[in-house]
C-alpha cells in the first residue's frame, strides 16, 4: 500500500488525499506534525529535501513530492476515473483554475508565510486575516468568472464527476472558512463546495476526519 506523508491541515495534503479518495486508491496515512517541526527533522528531509508535506511513497516509483507532480503522476498511472476531461482546451482551462489556486492563492497563505509575517513582520492576528483574504478573494473572483455557468447550478466543473479544479478548490474554500473569509459573492464556488461536501470521497479527506486532526 501506498503511504501518504502529510498534515491535517495542509491545503496541498487535502487536495492529495481527496485525488487519492476519487482514484479509488488505499493509501497510509502517516501523520507530520508541521506544528513541531517534524518536517524539518532528519528523517523526514531524506523523504522531502525541502521539507514540505505531502511526501507520497509508492511501492513501484518510490519517494514522490509537490502535489501537482503527484497528482499528474497518479493521473497517468491509473487513468480512470479521470481527473482531467476529454478536450485538449478544456484540459487546458481545468489546469490553468488548478493554477490559479495553487500557484497564486495556497502558496502565499500557507503556514510558512504566515509564521513569517508573524515572526519577521510583527503581524497580529487581524493582519494575518486580511493578508489571507486579500488574496484569496483576488484569486476567488477570477474563479468564479472562469467556472462554467451551470456550476450555479450545483453542476460540477466539467462531467458528472468532480476532477481536478475541485481537488484544488475545496481545500481552499475550507482555508478561507478558516480565515473567516466571506464567500457570499462566489455563487459558483460555494455551490461547487456544497455539491462535493456530500460526496464520501471529500468527506474522508476533510481535516476533521484525519488521524492527526487537533
Amino acid at each position: 500500500m501506498a503511504r501518504l506523508h502529510g498534515f491535517f491541515r495542509s491545503g496541498t495534503s487535502h487536495r492529495l488525499r481527496i485525488a487519492l479518495n476519487l482514484k479509488g486508491l488505499p493509501t497510509e496515512i502517516l501523520p507530520v506534525n508541521l506544528r513541531k517541526g517534524e518536517h524539518k527533522a532528519e528523517a523526514y528531509l531524506a523523504l522531502n529535501p525541502q521539507g514540505f508535506v505531502p511526501a507520497y511513497e509508492s511501492d513501484d516509483d518510490g519517494v514522490l513530492t509537490q502535489s501537482p507532480a503527484i497528482i499528474e503522476y497518479l493521473e497517468e498511472r491509473y487513468p480512470d476515473p479521470p481527473l482531467l476531461p476529454q478536450g485538449l482546451g478544456d484540459r487546458a482551462r481545468v489546469r490553468a483554475m488548478a493554477a490559479a489556486i495553487g500557484c497564486d492563492i495556497h502558496p502565499i497563505n500557507n503556514m510558512r508565510i504566515l509564521g513569517a509575517l508573524r515572526q519577521q513582520f510583527g503581524a497580529d492576528e487581524e493582519a494575518i486575516k486580511v493578508w489571507t483574504s486579500t488574496w484569496i478573494h483576488a484569486g476567488f473572483k477570477a474563479l468564479e468568472r472562469m467556472l462554467p455557468e451551470d456550476v450555479g447550478q450545483g453542476a460540477l466543473t466539467f462531467g458528472d464527476q468532480p476532477g481536478l479544479v475541485e481537488c484544488y478548490l475545496i481545500p481552499q474554500v475550507y482555508s478561507a472558512r478558516r480565515f473567516d473569509v466571506d464567500l457570499s459573492t462566489y455563487p459558483k464556488i460555494t455551490a461547487l463546495d456544497a455539491v462535493c461536501g456530500a460526496m464520501e470521497a471529500f468527506q474522508a479527506a476533510h481535516p476533521d476526519a484525519q488521524p492527526d486532526a487537533v
